[in-house]
């Protein structure tokens, strides 16, 4: 069994330019709402705007007999953080950051949770001659440098993101952020591989599975689906079905065991329906992967030979018989 996680902030109310989603709940009413979704087991909570108390929260994650998948720190919201955090001039911006993410650590320490990951979204640029990219990377090197050397035995995580809310996001592509880890220098900092933040990059997310996988360092999964031409957050196999597969296979392949967690914003739809359909369309390709395998999948993936490969899909993926 794949084990499936949500992050908390779509279990309530979500917004987009121009419309409201669904009503405000607070986090035990968003606890209780995962209790419901079937196959859903673990929680990413946003710190440090969708918490509680470190034990507050951990009761109540007791509770309901939530698992932590992860904390998310977020470092965009503030205002100082507007026109970036971690790469801000202002080196009081840059320690407000750095802080942000040390106490997620001990925030996730507390809880119980084994890391954190941060999505550096307002770390960009709009334009040319705007920014001074050196600059620019000795500054991410010096504040998630620092965040992660902070008890490593609670890794951060850094998601990637081509962008939002900057036009470019310095961390655009899982090589990025590989090669930013690799500078810092920090073996137990890992990525949160997002695969339609793969997909809309122009990516392939099973590639950068891979390429994370065989460099050694550790990595999170987020599931969902965009149109590759935004991160549209919808759920999984809706655009890229097939990309998906490979996705999972790839992670089945590497022996991921850590949760796959739902970055999906129901929006217009049922929100218990759409988590549903994301933990159900996923469960089914796992263990359907499975048997491929047994098949003899193993001999052809790869063989230089696509046109039996897909014959084999079209029959035994697809069920086109």
């Amino acid at each position: 069994m794949v084990k499936l996680a949500i992050i908390t902030s779509f279990l309530g109310k979500t917004k987009d330019r121009f419309h409201e989603y669904n009503e405000p709940k607070s986090l035990e009413e968003k606890f209780q709402m995962l209790k419901e979704i079937e196959g859903a087991t673990g929680v990413e909570v946003v710190y440090p705007y969708e918490v509680e108390s470190p034990e507050k929260t951990l009761a109540l994650a007791k509770k309901y007999g939530i698992e932590f998948a992860a904390i998310n720190v977020n470092i965009k919201a503030e205002p100082e953080f507007r026109n970036g955090g971690v790469t801000s001039p202002d080196k009081k911006v840059r320690e407000k950051a750095v802080r942000f993410m040390k106490e997620a650590k001990d925030f996730a320490e507390s809880v119980g949770a084994d890391k954190v990951t941060c999505c550096p979204l307002g770390d960009g640029y709009e334009f040319a001659f705007q920014s001074d990219y050196a600059q620019a990377w000795k500054r991410l090197i010096e504040t998630f440098g620092e965040a992660g050397a902070y008890k490593k035995h609670i890794p951060l995580f850094i998601e990637y993101k081509p962008s939002e809310t900057r036009g470019t996001c310095y961390v655009d592509s899982a090589a990025k952020a590989l090669l930013l880890i690799k500078d810092i220098g920090v073996k137990e900092m890992g990525v949160t591989i997002d695969f339609g933040h793969s997909t809309y990059g122009g990516f392939t997310p099973a590639e950068e599975v891979a390429l994370v996988a065989e460099s050694g360092h550790p990595y999170y999964i987020h599931i969902n689906d965009n149109d590759a031409k935004w991160d549209w957050d919808y759920f999984c196999g809706t655009k890229h079905f097939l990309s998906y597969a490979e996705f999972l296979y790839y992670l089945k392949r590497y022996g991921y065991k850590d949760f796959l967690t739902s970055d999906t914003s129901p929006t217009r739809w049922d929100i218990k329906g759409t988590f549903e359909a994301n933990n159900r369309i996923t469960q089914k390709l796992w263990n359907l992967l499975e048997e491929l395998d047994a098949k003899g999948f193993k001999k052809l993936f790869g063989s230089g030979d696509y046109l039996a490969t897909w014959k084999f899909l079209e029959e035994n993926l697809f069920q086109l018989k």
